[in-house]
């Protein structure tokens, strides 16, 4: 049983990989432990968005990935 956990755009070099499989379930905490104190700082910051199984989670810390379910750590869009 795994949640998949899916680096995007700056997160993805900060991670140093593209996915990371964990155990499920998985909440915020678990996430944060899981990828790390650079990506956790990250998304700590309300400009961070974290999207589970193609929704985007308005309450980010009401996580609560299941197995087979994809977790997308989505960095602020920029650009002009």
């Amino acid at each position: 049983m795994a949640v998949t956990i899916l680096f995007l755009g700056p997160l993805r070099d900060m991670a140093g990989e593209e996915t990371l499989e964990v155990e499920a379930p998985l909440d915020w905490a678990g996430l944060l432990r899981a990828v790390g104190d650079a990506v956790a700082e990250q998304l700590r910051q309300e400009r961070v968005n974290v999207a589970c199984a193609g929704h985007v989670l308005a309450d980010k810390t009401a996580l609560n990935a299941q197995d087979g379910d994809e977790v997308a750590l989505l960095p602020p869009v920029s650009g002009g």
